[in-house]
């Protein structure tokens, strides 16, 4: 009787040292669980900041208008945009010239749009008397001051602030195949238009390169025309 009693004692023994490292492990487990929980981020209302990233890149245009594409040969759409020293250029004011648009993404498109617009100012062929070079930005007039004060190289950049879209819009390219915002951006479009103010070439490039060659070859045709 002894015996067996001992062995029901064991048991019990047993029992409680496995409920107790149970109770041990589990007690581990949860501390180091909460230990470990990524701290509460803030409420976005009581922060001021949205927590609906629709509101990011909204569109601006709701459909493409179909004007890129019959684009050549038809007279362009007159524009008034703020330069970077703050007057307004219209396109009409380079009536008699040559005229080559760079609507592109801005500010975001680095270095692809910012080595394109750099690489337009500081090309002879597109700043002689008869002839200039326009980039196109939907950005705000300030964060391209700053931009500039840091890129001397850029500094000779004719660049026109289309912060409502509207000039955009009417050219069509929000909606261009380089466009990576449908309806909010451009991407990467160019425009060249002769001294009447017809345009002659238009040219779209989803690769974002710099195609210097390409506009200046077309503006030759012009003057050769």
């Amino acid at each position: 009787m002894e015996e067996r009693s001992f062995r029901i004692k064991r048991r019990y023994v047993y029992a409680l040292l496995i409920l107790a490292v149970l109770f041990f492990g589990y007690f581990m487990y949860s501390f180091g669980a909460k230990g470990n929980e990524p701290p509460a981020m803030p409420d976005p209302q009581a922060t001021g900041m949205s927590s609906d990233m629709s509101s990011h890149h909204k569109p601006f245009q709701a459909t493409p208008s179909g004007f890129f594409e019959g684009a050549v040969g038809k007279k362009a759409p007159e524009f008034e945009l703020q330069g970077i020293n703050g007057a307004i250029v219209k396109l009409s004011d380079y009536r008699g010239k040559n005229v080559v648009l760079f609507f592109n993404e801005g500010s975001m498109c680095y270095p692809a749009c910012w080595n394109q617009i750099s690489s337009l100012a500081n090309d002879a062929r597109f700043s002689k008397e008869d002839t200039v070079a326009l980039s196109i930005v939907v950005d705000s007039l300030s964060q391209w001051r700053q931009i500039l004060q840091k890129v001397p190289q850029m500094s000779k950049s004719t660049i026109l602030f289309d912060t409502a879209r509207e000039v955009s819009a009417a050219y069509d390219v929000l909606y261009a195949d380089s466009s990576m915002h449908k309806g909010s951006y451009p991407g990467h479009t160019y425009f060249v238009i002769d001294k009447d103010g017809i345009i002659r070439y238009t040219k779209d490039d989803p690769a974002m390169a710099i195609n210097n060659e390409d506009i200046a070859s077309e503006l030759e045709k012009i003057k050769g025309a």
